[in-house]
């Protein structure tokens, strides 16, 4: 087990740990006018857009050849790629062009998370709580999904790559986690109950 290490690169990253502390704030003067009903089909969306999004990484380890053991079952994974799963050594081996396919991969996610927030709210507060929202879920979910299919991450403080754009964002995985969780707790508390109007 790796030693918790405080703070991601680069530095500016550590600041999003602000942001669901900034919603909460802001929505509790400001309600949001979100139903639990639009919270949950977007929980939904962002359960099933997370394990997708697992998935596609998983598939483009293994045809890079970077995933030992996909040939068999998932347990073969599990058994293989215990030690070599490192998401900061699969990115410097990852050839070019699959890099490329990384970071439009990355760039169609957050589109599709913003078109849901567009679809589902009409102001832009509620838009941008959705969006969070959406991408919280499917941040958590992207975690839990990898580690039942290949049995990463190993802990909450296994290191990871986060996102490319516009340059490597790095952290053990229990800084997005906490980031997202918090976020969600933000926006559902200040979200409308069914009896509100």
């Amino acid at each position: 087990m790796n030693e918790i290490e405080l703070f991601a690169k680069p530095f500016w990253v550590n600041f999003l740990i602000l942001v669901p502390v900034f919603l909460f704030f802001y929505f509790r003067k400001h309600k949001l006018s979100i139903t639990k009903r639009t919270l949950l089909f977007t929980f939904v969306f962002g359960v099933a857009f997370g394990v997708i999004e697992a998935s596609c990484v998983v598939y483009l380890r293994a045809a890079a050849g970077l995933l030992p053991g996909y040939e068999g079952t998932l347990l073969d994974v599990w058994r293989q790629s215990d030690q070599f799963y490192n998401n900061q050594i699969l990115l410097e081996q990852l050839p070019m062009s699959l890099l490329a396919v990384e970071l439009i991969r990355e760039v169609g996610a957050i589109v599709m998370l913003w078109m849901v927030a567009f679809i589902s709210a009409q102001k832009i507060k509620e838009r941008i709580a959705v969006f969070l929202w959406a991408f919280a879920v499917w941040d958590i979910v992207y975690y839990a999904h990898f580690f039942l299919t290949v049995r990463w991450p190993q802990s909450l403080t296994t290191p990871d790559v986060l996102f490319l754009i516009p340059e490597p964002w790095s952290s053990q995985v229990w800084f997005p986690i906490l980031v997202s969780g918090l976020t969600m707790i933000a926006v559902f508390i200040n979200s409308k109950d069914k009896s509100q109007k």
